[in-house]
């Protein structure tokens, strides 16, 4: 059985650095599984060409995530064993395979692209601050998932970057501090749009930083 969390360390090291900032381990667990399943989820839109095929892998997520939370059956995957028991509403994480069905097809518009972010990304990073704290609302990461999207996939250049953080601030400094370590990574946006090569060692730092400060 894969080790989740090395896995997430070597594939996804900017979550997974937010996440060691998680002091209990079972909630920490239950981000390094969440982190995993929306991998998965979110490689099939870039491997899979055919929106069909796409489709078809993603259903599979589905089947999987409804037997796990009606008979326990993980299929021997490694993340459906992580999810197991994990303290996340699965009901929306069960749901998350469909939204990655509707982001197969490239958005028509820039108002399509930002519904696509806030219903995949912006939504994994409000389960994540919800499971660190009840009050976390999906509004206040909202603008954080979308800064980081758009950084990352080279949608938004650094000055555009930073409007979307400032955008969301207000409602990020409602984020109960408890919950920062789910937005943390976003603190990397800007690094990402300005096209820079951050290190391990620059990415800890500002990571560290943004959940000392609570700012990103």
């Amino acid at each position: 059985m894969q080790d989740l969390d090395a896995l997430l360390a070597d594939k996804d090291p900017d979550r997974w650095l937010s996440s060691r900032f998680v002091a209990d381990p079972a909630a920490r667990a239950d981000l390094v599984a969440l982190y995993s399943l929306d991998n998965e989820l979110g490689a099939v839109g870039r491997k899979v060409r055919d929106p069909l095929v796409g489709e078809m892998r993603l259903a599979w997520w589905r089947e999987a995530l409804e037997g796990l939370i009606a008979r326990g059956d993980t299929r021997g995957h490694a993340v459906l064993e992580g999810l197991k028991g994990a303290r996340l509403p699965m009901d929306t994480v069960a749901g998350l395979p469909d939204r990655y069905i509707d982001a197969l097809e490239p958005p028509k518009d820039d108002e399509a692209l930002l519904a696509r972010i806030d219903e995949t990304d912006g939504v994994v990073m409000a389960l994540a601050a919800l499971r660190l704290h009840p009050d976390a609302r999906v509004e206040q990461v909202a603008d954080a998932a979308r800064a980081l999207h758009l950084a990352r996939a080279g949608q938004a250049d650094r000055a555009a970057v930073r409007a979307v953080l400032e955008q969301g601030r207000t409602a990020l400094a409602s984020l109960p501090q408890a919950a920062f370590p789910a937005v943390a990574h976003a603190a990397l946006a800007t690094a990402y749009a300005g096209r820079g090569r951050t290190g391990p060692l620059g990415k800890r730092l500002r990571i560290t930083w943004a959940v000392l400060t609570g700012k990103l």
